[in-house]
């Protein structure tokens, strides 16, 4: 796989939950941080994506987004 985006984490996938048309996913690193992506559900499909499986997480900056409460 070769992309432009620096920001790649492996980890593993912790949990999938489907929707009507996206599925949260949440993606589990080595030391315990958790990222959550919305994703289409044919996207998830096609990824085959199930709870233990192996994926990286691609962050593109300039998709990042902060907020405070």
């Amino acid at each position: 796989m070769r992309i432009s985006a620096r920001n790649t984490f492996a980890g593993t996938v912790k949990k999938v939950t489907e929707g009507a048309v996206n599925n949260e996913v949440v993606v589990e690193m080595p030391d315990g941080t958790e990222f959550v992506s919305i994703i289409t559900r044919s996207s998830s499909e096609r990824l085959g994506l199930e709870v233990g499986m192996p994926v990286y997480t691609v962050i593109k900056a300039s998709d990042v987004m902060i907020a405070t409460e």
